[in-house]
């Protein structure tokens, strides 16, 4: 295909030049020669990449084109669909990786030559990873009718270039890495079609599942509950969405050597896989469907603990997920917490508890998977084994407050999670009980739940931690707060005027970047190469706190590190806020919303150049408005041209603000935690009147 074939859209020129959308739009504005729309809509017109890239260069705003983003581009204008373009990256991958030299014989070949040959040189490694699921698995995304459910590859010569730059970027990424961030791009521009689950949560389910050759997922969405499975021999996946089902296919097919079986279909009302017996399920299902096959599936044999209501869809799959466990199986889904409580389900969860089929129920904190407003639950189910006692008691764990400072997703501690979790599980499952942790763990006699409510939920039934840590620490954070309120009292500057406003010279951060004064990157969604590295999150910029975000699993854009004496720049909300990057914070990934500014130290410091962009007047001029938000626009911010000595010494003035702004947060902090810490104690009786 030509390079200039390839279409792009505003989201996709703010991508490849760093910048946010608004800074396209002000671009289309300002510059006559900006390449004209050559498709789309009015509403979001798109336009010749080659154009775009051209543009970009001459004026200084591109260097290169990565060829991750050459290769996205040109699946996502695939004349068919970008799913369908993507199911035939991953077969090539495949091919790619497990037959090199037949690649190789075959990228000699002219483009139409290689469309034709394609087909047959895929088959066999289908064949051998999908077996005779291939066939229904990619036949509703152009399969060939003559290659037995292959994609069809030989469609035409417009796939052949796309197919190619794959194969170039899995020499460069790897084979798995490039397929996952080819996925992740597409779910990205999908997100309001997919419910997907977090690698947090799933890495927390696999772990709690344990060892298991054989495990299934009901509901596999993208597999990244499946994904997570270390060393399975076979992995079992169905989806109602039959695109999702086949990229989740080829997903697990390159992620590991398991036998991959999965199958697209209505999951209760047609099982796919009616006879497996699996050592483990995990599960995040669809939660509080009504049209679940309620009236269809009345006398299904997989309700052995009783007939789930219309309202307790969530139900129906816990049955079904231990109706396919062996005995002795563990199931682990992911839950809304209304189902450990409504009066609709109590019979059921009686059953469980009475049968020892339900081990433990496990608060998330809120912001943990999808629906990210409420603390979701976690489930663990075992399938009983016959002559074996049922369990005599049930593990309930809370680990709301473990989230973080602030809550929400972005400021999870993955690890403080997982780990107080795992720590409960492990030794009651290796013993039937557990040490009690108050406020984190309990392990609770089945006899106090089977009253009449059944009311699962773990904070209702865990002793509340000592308030505070106790008077002990709430006494050293008294004795924290005086000392820090003693220093905002040494710290608090002086202001001192001018007669009148200096007369200088002004410059803007985008005629210093084109100076090769100082460097703009912008945040995003960078990606872990296995080192853990923490993200410095916009709300870390706001309430400067440590890096508290974490990367996710994948190849996705190369993250941006953070180094000491950087300036990090929120882009949406006014400006109010700029940070300099310190010895602390310097190595962490630049998250989303986020710009850095990276000043060459012979000609800008990095304190005057920070103190300068916070101005708010400086804010408001670079600023655009949409109907929701305000953007700010980093390459118009202006600051003044002075030689580096003033700078240093406006610099040494800008650094001391933010001293005195950071004692002032820390005593706020401190001031929260100590009146709620008396609140609680004295509530609870643990602090005397």
């Amino acid at each position: 295909m030509p390079e200039n074939a390839s279409e792009v859209t505003a989201a996709g020129i703010a991508r490849l030049a760093g910048v946010g959308r608004a800074a396209v739009s002000n671009w289309r504005r300002r510059h006559a020669d900006f390449p004209k729309p050559v498709g789309g809509t009015e509403t979001s017109p798109s336009f010749a990449l080659a154009e775009v890239e051209q543009w970009l260069r001459d004026q200084g705003k591109l260097a290169e084109v990565p060829l991750r983003e050459r290769v996205w581009q040109l699946l996502a204008d695939h004349s068919a669909t970008a799913a369908t373009a993507l199911v035939q990256a991953g077969c090539t991958l495949l091919l790619v990786r497990d037959r090199p030299s037949l690649w190789q014989e075959l990228t000699a070949a002219s483009d139409k030559r290689m469309a034709e040959l394609l087909p047959t040189a895929v088959e066999p490694v289908l064949a051998a990873r999908f077996g005779e699921d291939r066939g229904d698995l990619f036949r509703e995304l152009g399969a060939s009718e003559r290659s037995s459910g292959v994609p069809s590859i030989a469609g035409g010569v417009h796939s052949v270039p796309l197919l190619r730059s794959v194969a170039e970027l899995a020499a460069e990424l790897g084979h798995r890495e490039t397929y996952e961030f080819l996925l992740g791009r597409f779910l990205d521009t999908n997100l309001r079609q997919y419910t997907l689950t977090p690698p947090g949560p799933a890495a927390l389910m696999a772990a709690v599942a344990g060892p298991a050759a054989t495990v299934l997922d009901p509901a596999a969405g993208a597999g990244t509950l499946l994904r997570a499975v270390e060393n399975p021999s076979a992995l079992y996946a169905q989806d109602a969405d039959p695109d999702l089902t086949a990229l989740t296919a080829l997903r697990l097919a390159l992620h590991s050597d398991a036998t991959v079986r999965a199958r697209s279909g209505d999951t209760l009302r047609a099982d796919a896989f009616p006879e497996a017996t699996v050592d483990a399920v995990l599960c995040h299902p669809p939660f509080n469907e009504r049209n679940w096959g309620h009236d269809e599936l009345a006398y299904d044999p997989r309700w052995e603990y009783g007939f789930p209501a219309r309202t307790e869809s969530e139900l129906a799959w816990v049955q079904h997920a231990l109706a396919r466990l062996r005995p002795g199986g563990t199931a682990v889904l992911l839950m809304p917490p209304a189902a450990a409580s409504r009066r609709s389900g109590r019979r059921i969860r009686a059953g469980l508890l009475r049968r020892g089929a339900l081990r433990a129920v496990v608060s998330l904190p809120a912001g943990a998977a999808p629906p990210y407003g409420i603390p979701l639950h976690l489930w663990v189910l075992r399938r009983p084994e016959a002559g074996k006692p049922p369990a005599s008691e049930l593990l309930l764990v809370d680990t709301a407050e473990l989230a973080g400072a602030g809550g929400g997703r972005d400021k999870l501690d993955w690890q403080a999670v997982q780990s107080a979790v795992l720590d409960a599980w492990q030794p009651f499952d290796r013993h039937g009980t557990a040490e009690e942790r108050p406020g984190v763990s309990r392990a609770v006699p089945v006899i106090e739940l089977l009253d009449d409510d059944v009311d699962l939920a773990p904070a209702r039934h865990l002793p509340p931690p000592a308030a505070g840590g106790g008077a002990a620490e709430l006494l050293r954070v008294r004795d924290r707060l005086a000392d820090t309120l003693r220093l905002t009292g040494e710290l608090t500057p002086a202001p001192s005027a001018h007669d009148r406003p200096a007369p200088w010279p002004a410059t803007t951060v985008g005629e210093l970047a084109r100076a090769g004064a100082l460097v703009i990157r912008a945040g995003g969604t960078g990606a872990s190469s296995g080192a853990a590295v923490p993200v410095l999150t916009e709300q870390d910029v706001l309430a400067g706190a440590a890096p508290s975000g974490t990367l996710p699993e994948g190849p996705d854009e190369e993250a941006v590190l953070v180094a000491e004496g950087d300036v990090v720049v929120p882009v949406l909300g006014g400006g109010s806020v700029v940070r300099v990057v310190d010895a602390a914070t310097a190595g962490a990934a630049l998250g989303r919303n986020l710009q850095l500014l990276s000043p060459d130290p012979a000609a800008l410091d990095p304190w005057f150049l920070a103190g300068f962009l916070r101005g708010t007047a400086n804010a408001r001029q670079a600023s655009s408005y949409a109907s929701t938000s305000t953007r700010l626009d980093v390459r118009r911010l202006q600051l003044p041209r002075l030689p580096l000595a003033d700078q240093r010494r406006y610099g040494e003035r800008f650094r001391a603000l933010a001293a005195f702004e950071d004692a002032l947060r820390l005593a706020g902090r401190l001031g929260e935690q100590l009146v709620q810490g008396l609140y609680d104690g004295l509530a609870d009786g643990s602090l005397t009147a």
